[in-house]
């Protein structure tokens, strides 16, 4: 921690005079104001600096004259909203534009002495059956700026709240006054914590369905009839997997190489993070591959009804081929047939046709064609 000071003086960039004067947060404000800026404050030594309400720009003049680092947060900012705040902290233009118009993969980039770091946010959408068109996961992305003495989230989606996350931070100052390699590797532990309640909630879905393609279905319910719904959970399964897969080198690189702007001590926490989600992607690619057998299974398992259903019909036009051919023979016109005018011949016939039908069924029976 004794170097962070040289370190500051080495890579501080000059402000930017230019730069507009961003509006200023009120922490009592209502968060669905339409400000995008919902969080700006200075921590030195671990502890949020009390004072006034800041602008950005007033926040980065006071951690560059006294240290400490600045962190803003925002929510879906506009291009005009962030154009000032990229001006004032000096973040590249191409960070920029992912960070405004977002949908990006999860990456982690360096432009000089800035950090950018695309993290996927994934949400348990809760429902009472899971159906055709259910929602299973929600998706959101939380950008983060990591310089050597600022850190400026941007959040997009109605989920992935950093409120708490803040909270949390703020009440251990031993941890937060590691910087802000701190608050990036709290972002990271919190979207992969995230990931796996969402495998857990996913997994129940899965058991679900496994075990209603496997049990023995309803009377008058034919079977085939889940693979809507397996469907739907492989899709929602694959929009898991996207955020989880891509986010595995960044963290690797988080977790070995070193960096400037990653305390080592940080750093070993990034292992973990690594760790978790290493275990995430397997979980993720094990319900790819179970979703892909319970759907085969599904599949096997119509057409083996359907099958049956063959049988049961072939079974049942064999039979009523006896008295069919025996009746077109006798219906023939013809005067002189033999048995045509004996006495006992309908009696006969009659027996013969009820003793030939019932013959079938019974070998048809034992066979498990009906």
């Amino acid at each position: 921690m004794s170097m962070l000071p040289y370190l500051r003086a080495a890579v501080r960039p000059a402000l930017r005079k230019s730069a507009p004067v961003q509006p200023c947060y009120d922490p009592t404000r209502d968060p669905s104001a339409s400000s995008a800026v919902v969080d700006c404050a200075v921590y030195r030594d671990g502890r949020r600096v009390q004072g006034d309400c800041l602008t950005p720009r007033e926040a980065l003049r006071r951690v560059r004259e006294d240290g400490g680092f600045a962190w803003i947060g925002l929510h879906e900012p506009t291009e005009a909203e962030f154009a000032g705040i990229a001006a004032t902290f000096g973040l590249h233009p191409l960070a920029v534009e992912d960070a405004v118009h977002a949908h990006q993969r999860p990456k982690l980039e360096r432009y000089d002495e800035t950090l950018f770091t695309v993290f996927k946010t994934i949400h348990y959408v809760e429902h009472a059956e899971l159906t055709a068109t259910s929602e299973v996961v929600e998706t959101g992305e939380v950008m983060c700026f990591t310089g050597p003495d600022f850190v400026i989230t941007v959040r997009h989606g109605g989920q992935g709240s950093l409120r708490s996350l803040r909270h949390r931070l703020q009440d251990d100052p031993e941890l937060l006054a590691r910087g802000p390699s701190a608050v990036l590797h709290s972002i990271a532990d919190h979207v992969v914590d995230g990931y796996i309640a969402v495998a857990a909630a996913v997994q129940d879905d899965i058991d679900e369905v496994e075990s209603a393609v496997f049990a023995a279905p309803a009377k008058g319910v034919a079977r085939g009839g889940d693979a809507g719904r397996i469907y739907q959970l492989k899709r929602e399964v694959l929009e898991f997997k996207r955020a989880v897969a891509p986010l595995l080198r960044p963290m690797e690189l988080l977790s070995e190489r070193p960096m400037r702007l990653v305390d080592p001590d940080i750093q070993k926490y990034f292992r973990d993070v690594a760790d978790h989600l290493a275990r995430v992607h397997e979980q993720v690619i094990g319900f790819d591959e179970l979703l892909n057998s319970i759907l085969q299974a599904n599949l096997a398992q119509a057409s083996v009804a359907q099958n049956e259903d063959m049988r049961k019909i072939t079974s049942w036009a064999a039979i009523v081929a006896v008295p069919t051919m025996i009746c077109g023979v006798y219906g023939m016109n013809f005067d002189h047939m033999p048995e045509l005018h004996w006495r006992y011949g309908y009696p006969m016939v009659m027996a013969a046709i009820v003793g030939s039908c019932f013959a079938i069924h019974r070998t048809l029976r034992r066979n498990g064609w009906l």
